[in-house]
């Protein structure tokens, strides 16, 4: 509104000097006022004109990467890192064009905008590019609103300005760190519920995962006919196994528990390394995350499994209103018996204990990675709840407390906390 009040008072005060010439010209006569007059004609066709510049069927592309590669690469794109853009315009059109202005905002899940502006003169195609780098991006997904371009006149007087649209969504996923080891993966399952575990985990599914050579007793069901025809030898179907063991990642999103942003995000962190951990080790693979909505995701094996987990840790947010137990208690069908249950929660004291145990009735394997608090990370966690962790080591139970990403291999290669 200010800017098309300002826009209007300069067009008044632009007509009151031509109607000074008119006068001037029409009362004085002569070279001079008639020089003067045809110079003001020039100049005002030319602030009409640069109406129609072109600025407003202005066209783009804009091109994105990360480090050598395009950001589209599978998942290359991590918490901490920073997106290289090029954007492309072209003007059509012939009027001249002394410069333009481009604004570009790239807009996250969550509403908060990033804003970029950088200008540059055409070339004589009408053609341009700018090119910015984006400050380290936090985990989430991102979109770029309609791009904006302007112009002005040689006098700076008005602006002419015109959008586009090039949609380049794109993820930033949670920032992982490699493991090397965990012997308690391994181990989950070789407690008092390892035989029922085994049992189920070891069945067959009907996925076919490929095809091998007929073995003598094959039923007739498990001939892969047309292999067999166009090879000229028996051929059997090959169906995929279910891992051992089934691991269930669980989530603490109960928004009263985290002191920080950081603290949840070492929880999602957290979870998205050890789930490619235990993908790598062909072990079935779930997820239970209730927040805002509860969602579940039931142990697979499968690299689509995976896709799902990273793409919903992705925008997973600490939006839950109930507490760990409860939460638990609420979920119990998404928590299958003889499974082994990583839960990852900065929750402590009566809430873990309570947690623990009840998992460890219902016939799971129970293990619990705790996210340091502030008081943990200053004192220690010796001092701050040591009362509810020696319980639970009495109990047999094994608990992991790290305050930074970079704690959660050593926690893991070298054993409980």
């Amino acid at each position: 509104m200010f800017t098309a009040d300002r826009t209007m008072m300069r067009w008044r005060v632009i007509g009151m000097v031509y109607a000074i010439s008119l006068l001037f010209l029409l009362f004085q006569g002569g070279k001079t006022s008639l020089m003067l007059f045809c110079i003001f004609n020039v100049l005002l066709i030319y602030l009409v004109l640069g109406r129609w510049s072109g600025i407003g069927r202005v066209e783009g592309t804009r091109r994105l990467s990360y480090g050598a590669g395009p950001a589209s690469l599978e998942k290359s794109l991590t918490a901490g890192a920073r997106l290289d853009v090029k954007v492309a315009v072209h003007i059509p059109g012939m009027w001249p064009i002394p410069y333009v202005l481009v604004r570009d905002r790239i807009i996250r899940q969550n509403g908060s905008e990033l804003p970029f502006e950088a200008s540059f003169v055409p070339s004589y195609r009408r053609n341009g590019e700018i090119s910015y780098t984006t400050p380290p991006l936090e985990r989430g997904v991102y979109r770029f609103a309609p791009t904006s371009c302007s112009t002005r006149d040689i006098f700076g007087l008005f602006e002419h300005s015109g959008t586009f649209e090039h949609q380049e969504p794109f993820s930033v996923y949670p920032q992982t760190i490699p493991i090397r080891q965990w012997s308690q993966l391994r181990l989950g399952v070789k407690g008092p519920y390892s035989t029922s575990a085994t049992q189920r985990a070891a069945k067959e599914t009907t996925q076919i995962n490929g095809v091998r050579e007929y073995i003598y007793g094959d039923r007739l069901s498990r001939i892969h006919w047309n292999a067999t025809a166009r090879t000229g030898q028996w051929k059997s179907k090959e169906f995929e196994r279910e891992s051992l063991p089934r691991t269930i990642f669980v989530l603490d999103r109960y928004s009263g528990a985290y002191e920080r942003q950081e603290q949840f995000e070492l929880a999602v962190s957290s979870a998205a390394s050890l789930a490619q951990f235990a993908f790598r080790r062909s072990t079935s693979i779930g997820l239970l995350s209730v927040g805002d909505k509860k969602e579940g995701f039931a142990p697979q094996a499968a690299q689509d499994q995976l896709e799902l987990m990273m793409n919903h840790l992705v925008r997973v947010q600490s939006d839950g209103s109930m507490p760990l137990y409860r939460m638990l208690r609420q979920s119990e069908a998404m928590l299958p018996y003889g499974s082994f249950v990583v839960i990852l929660s900065p929750q402590g004291g009566e809430e873990a204990v309570r947690s623990m145990e009840w998992l460890s009735r219902r016939g799971v394997v129970p293990l619990l990675i705790h996210m340091k608090g502030s008081g943990d990370l200053m004192f220690g966690t010796d001092r701050s709840g040591s009362e509810w962790l020696r319980l639970l080591r009495r109990g047999g139970f094994t608990v992991y407390s790290i305050g930074s990403l970079q704690e959660l291999p050593a926690a893991l290669e070298g054993g409980g906390s």
